[in-house]
């Protein structure tokens, strides 16, 4: 029987919900913590997926020898702080995206899991849905020609609560970080030059958070129109457009399918079929790279990551100056 990475989990919330469904599509990983901030969730959790320890503390779990790696699913703020914590502890790191909330956060992470000689890696799961490698598959051959614009949105109407996460100041609420990561990151999956100029509009909620930001990045060839909002729910699709065609994603950040286009004319498609959220690729991913004994994805890398937390840096700084 091959080995299987022991995961743990910090935080308890949605999002590991579907971390702690999806590992069970995966074959060389498995679950075996969880803490949360107090133990009755923990303990709530772990009943819920048949986990066989709950922490009540992240400390603990960080502690536990019987845990490989961790997967950090707290709010962004404090991913700085819970990342250094379980590098630290000798713990390989998956950590939700954002992965921090700015670029000088992104590089002392970088710093740690280098110096500790511990994997570390930003869980952005989009990157290894088939549906994008598909449509990978299509660009690298040729299919849609030379890349001429990158188009993505991600919206949805959430109502003004300046205590809910997503809205929160104290916890690096704001719709670039929460949604448009996604956004960033698929321009930066396509599109292999660095921005020569950026164009922000953003609108913000009462408590000065943001509600609604669309971007224009330019680069030496191509051209990204950005978008994310809690305002309304956009068309939520990506489209990478060649000089001979262009590919449309639905739902891009969690895609199960993909069409080219030829001018009008749909030429092909590709649907994954698959029966899980989406989690698992990244997880199997992950897994197999720290089973081998490697610091660093070739999907997502370091390099990546402090990418995209440099592009919405710069998206900040230019709405600043043009509202």
């Amino acid at each position: 029987m091959n080995k299987k990475l022991r995961w743990g989990i910090i935080g308890a919330g949605r999002i590991s919900h579907t971390f702690a469904k999806d590992i069970c599509f995966v074959d060389n990983a498995e679950l075996v913590a969880v803490a949360a901030r107090n133990l009755e969730s923990a303990q709530l959790f772990a009943t819920n997926f048949c986990i066989s320890k709950a922490y009540g503390s992240y400390e603990e779990l960080f502690a536990d020898t019987e845990v490989d790696a961790i997967y950090i699913a707290t709010p962004h703020n404090l991913h700085l702080e819970h990342a250094i914590a379980a590098m630290k502890a000798g713990k390989h790191v998956l950590c939700e995206k954002p992965v921090t909330v700015s670029a000088d956060e992104c590089r002392q992470l970088i710093d740690v899991a280098k110096t500790q000689g511990v994997f570390f890696m930003e869980a952005m799961w989009t990157y290894f849905l088939p549906a994008i490698c598909k449509a990978q598959e299509w660009v690298n051959a040729g299919r849609i020609g030379k890349i001429r614009h990158i188009k993505a949105d991600f919206g949805y109407p959430l109502p003004y609560d300046a205590n809910r996460r997503e809205y929160d100041a104290n916890l690096a609420g704001g719709c670039l970080l929460e949604m448009g990561v996604y956004t960033v990151a698929i321009t930066d999956l396509f599109i292999k030059q660095e921005p020569s100029h950026y164009y922000s509009s953003v609108k913000f909620a009462p408590n000065g958070v943001e509600k609604d930001v669309v971007s224009v990045i330019s680069f030496a060839d191509a051209i990204a129109t950005i978008a994310s909002s809690f305002s309304a729910k956009l068309q939520n699709w990506a489209y990478i457009i060649g000089d001979k065609g262009y590919i449309a994603i639905p739902n891009f950040w969690r895609a199960n399918d993909c069409y080219l286009y030829e001018l009008d004319q749909q030429i092909d498609a590709y649907d994954d079929a698959r029966t899980s959220l989406g989690f698992d690729y990244q997880i199997q991913s992950a897994s197999a790279d720290i089973l081998a004994g490697k610091c660093e994805s070739d999907i997502v890398t370091h390099a990546l990551s402090l990418s995209f937390q440099t592009k919405m840096d710069t998206i900040k700084a230019t709405w600043v100056n043009h509202i």
